[in-house]
């Protein structure tokens, strides 16, 4: 029998804290795909480790906490 822990992710919170100008395009198609467009916007996104490696990248540029 399998435990429903591994079937509720986490939630992060993540908020755009930093421009993303003149940083590469990279990094500024990894905010967009993070869903943020605007400065001090916040989304929430299941934790995945897709999600992980994305705010690996980012994370000069993002503020992130998890949700309870």
């Amino acid at each position: 029998r399998m435990t429903s822990q591994a079937s509720e992710p986490k939630i992060l919170r993540i908020t755009l804290v930093k421009s993303a100008i003149g940083y590469s395009k990279t990094h500024k198609a990894t905010v967009r795909a993070l869903g943020l467009r605007r400065m001090h916007q916040t989304v929430e996104q299941a934790d995945t480790p897709t999600l992980r490696g994305m705010l690996a990248k980012v994370a000069h540029l993002v503020e992130i906490e998890e949700v309870v």
